[in-house]
């Protein structure tokens, strides 16, 4: 059993990802600028964003965050996001999801210019994907996919689960292992919580990629030998012995699960690192986009 270390993997993109803008820079272009919106103080997505601004500032990105109260209209957040899109300046927007009850978050998401959607959610960035057209991709998949590739893993001809159909995750996780490029040439079965007999299914999974939100959920008992497990969960749950009183868990049952497997991501410090990784080079690919077309102008 091997751990796919998501630290130790984003540690070493980031540092391309620097060399890169350094390069960049050298040739005129301009720093990178990713802007970001927070509504309201939810921990996780303050700990989020708080790690994004951290990786804009370690590699030589300009970095904004808006925040802004949870009793912010929708109207008056889609004028926001059509601010950052008229900013010449600004070169990526994510707007950090969940947003408040009262505000739709596809109807903020469609308000994002396109060519500067780095967290590849807007309905055109997944179009063009299905499509297998150059886009963002969505910063989760796409983190998993460089994961896999560092690690050299060949997953041409297997048999892939994918437990939760997000369209953040699930869906365009199938989407990626499927189509022909290297990592990909997959079969895929995408499953989630109505799925009968799930547990026969990914007895059968050459990988499982799970990402439904519930913690422990895949099992031992539902897992082959040599099976290769990407765990996108995170969820905090009580523990008492921690000065928190609680720890952050996967949707995989780590102890039970790893020794069966060939290859296994940990949580934290699997996917989550990699998620980083994925929106940073996006947003490096934007602003090269918008040199390349203001170039062309």
């Amino acid at each position: 059993m091997q751990i796919l270390d998501g630290t130790l993997v984003s540690a070493h993109i980031k540092e391309q990802i620097k060399q890169d803008v350094i390069d960049w820079q050298a040739q005129g272009g301009k720093k990178p600028h990713l802007a970001a919106i927070l509504v309201g103080n939810n921990p996780a997505s303050e700990a989020y964003v708080g790690h994004k601004v951290k990786s804009c500032a370690e590699l030589g990105f300009e970095s904004t965050l808006l925040r802004f109260d949870p009793s912010i209209t929708e109207a008056e957040l889609i004028a926001e996001v059509n601010k950052l899109n008229n900013n010449e300046d600004v070169d990526g927007i994510l707007v950090q999801l969940p947003l408040p009850g009262h505000i739709s978050g596809d109807s903020v998401i469609n308000a994002i210019d396109p060519s500067k959607d780095v967290d590849g959610f807007h309905p055109i960035s997944q179009g063009k994907m299905m499509l297998g057209q150059p886009t963002f991709l969505p910063a989760t998949p796409y983190g998993i996919m460089l994961l896999l590739e560092h690690y050299n893993i060949d997953i041409a001809g297997m048999h892939c689960v994918v437990i939760g159909r997000s369209n953040i995750v699930g869906t365009p996780m199938t989407i990626l292992l499927s189509r022909n490029t290297k990592p990909g040439n997959a079969t895929v079965t995408l499953t989630h919580s109505r799925t009968k007999n799930l547990a026969e299914i990914c007895q059968q999974a050459d990988l499982i990629v799970a990402a439904i939100g519930k913690p422990f959920f895949v099992t031992a008992d539902m897992v082959k030998p040599g099976a290769i497990i990407i765990d996108v969960g995170i969820n905090r749950i009580p523990d008492a012995t921690k000065k928190s009183g609680s720890r952050l868990v996967g949707d995989v049952d780590f102890e039970g699960c790893a020794p069966l497997c060939s290859y296994i991501t940990p949580v934290p410090g699997g996917v989550g690192p990699m998620t980083i990784c994925g929106l940073m080079k996006n947003t490096l690919l934007a602003a090269k986009q918008k040199s390349t077309v203001a170039a062309t102008a």
